[in-house]
């Protein structure tokens, strides 16, 4: 047993009495399949569209929740109506993925970005565990390899080079290629998968900015700083996601002066990133202190907190260093105050920089069923397989 024991018993209560049910009861669609993301407090619809990332994601917790939880039928029927929508009606007759759907199944928008198609991957890996099988997998795999190529050439999605772009390695892209990599390896155990772990760790190291210990959004393909406010956008719950990515391959792929200097950017995300006036970690900061374009870089987002809070268990599990308990229990504390609700479930998913709800809604196109039943599930166990 051990100082975290309490907030394994608090996530994984708070994960089946209050944040599953709401989506359970409230998200899924009896008549067309899928389900709905755009929930008010209280649950109810207030936009039919249906978004391929999302959908992706939750065929991923659904199915995680079966698999690790307990084989609840509930669960896997949801996780199979999500899917069974998606492989029907998510992809051209390219295969390319799009961003959003109406309620029926018609398409309404392209993003012209890999990123449904990463969440359709993760789904095809869990439910192929859950129920799916070696059809889905291969699926997964073959998807994988075309969500590299997109990466690579994104003209295939639609977005032409042109000729004042700025040739640039995007840390989103480094970490959606990490998660599918960890996950293929466990469903698979081929090689490959961890050769491209390897290629990760090197490309998110090159995001590193060692002066404030926090990885940066967007660099020149060598690691070099861009002179542009894109360039020096920090993200701090970002950092705190990829770090704790990184964390996991580095069980594949042991060094331990990488893993120094991620478990330093889990800290300097959150000493650069933590406002002090009215605590909270904020959206968007440039890294030199020059105004932040995105204009919501002082709001509070539910996302950025889930993220730190299971970097934060991790890098305490790993290491017992006093830092990591400090931070946690600051991060914690915000969070269940300002985000979640105790009186219709889940959480309030944007915050205003005093830490107050703006947004009285607990779904949109992109909060859904994901960021926050994975923390708690991810945290609970990763503190419990300590116990053994």
């Amino acid at each position: 047993m051990n100082e975290l024991d309490h907030y394994a018993v608090k996530y994984r209560r708070h994960l089946l009495e209050s944040v599953v049910p709401f989506w359970l009861n409230h998200s899924l669609d009896p008549e067309y399949g899928g389900y709905f993301t755009c929930l008010d407090r209280e649950g109810k619809v207030y936009d039919t569209r249906k978004y391929i990332w999302l959908q992706g994601r939750a065929v991923w917790m659904f199915s995680k929740l079966y698999n690790e939880v307990e084989p609840r039928e509930e669960w896997l029927a949801a996780a199979r109506s999500i899917i069974r929508f998606v492989r029907r009606h998510g992809r051209d007759a390219e295969g390319r993925y799009y961003f959003s759907l109406t309620r029926e199944g018609l398409p309404s928008a392209f993003q012209r970005k890999p990123y449904a198609a990463v969440f359709v991957t993760l789904g095809l890996l869990e439910y192929a565990k859950a129920e799916g099988g070696l059809e889905y997998l291969r699926e997964a795999e073959d998807l994988f390899e075309r969500i590299r190529e997109w990466i690579a050439r994104p003209e295939l999605l639609g977005r032409p080079r042109l000729a004042g772009q700025v040739p640039v390695s995007q840390m989103a892209d480094v970490m959606v290629v990490s998660s599918m990599a960890l996950e293929l390896y466990a469903a698979t155990g081929k090689a490959c998968y961890k050769d491209v772990m390897r290629e990760c760790i090197r490309g998110a190291m090159r995001h590193c900015a060692p002066e404030k210990r926090v990885l940066i959004e967007n660099v020149s393909p060598d690691g070099g700083r861009l002179d542009s406010p894109e360039g020096r956008l920090v993200c701090p719950g970002h950092s705190c996601e990829v770090s704790w990515f990184l964390l996991r391959m580095l069980d594949h792929h042991p060094d331990p002066a990488i893993e120094r200097t991620v478990l330093d950017a889990i800290e300097g995300a959150l000493e650069f990133g933590w406002d002090g006036e009215h605590e909270g970690l904020y959206h968007f900061m440039d890294i030199d202190g020059r105004p932040p374009l995105p204009l919501e870089w002082s709001m509070k987002l539910w996302w950025p907190h889930t993220e730190a809070i299971h970097a934060l268990v991790l890098a305490y599990l790993r290491t017992r260093e006093d830092r990591f308990l400090r931070w946690l229990e600051r991060v914690d504390s915000y969070s269940f105050r300002r985000f979640a609700d105790p009186d219709f479930g889940e959480w309030f998913g944007y915050c205003d920089r005093e830490g107050r709800v703006t947004h009285n809604a607990k779904g949109n196109s992109y909060k859904g069923f994901f960021h926050v039943p994975r923390f708690l599930l991810l945290s609970a166990e990763a503190i419990e397989r300590s116990w053994r």
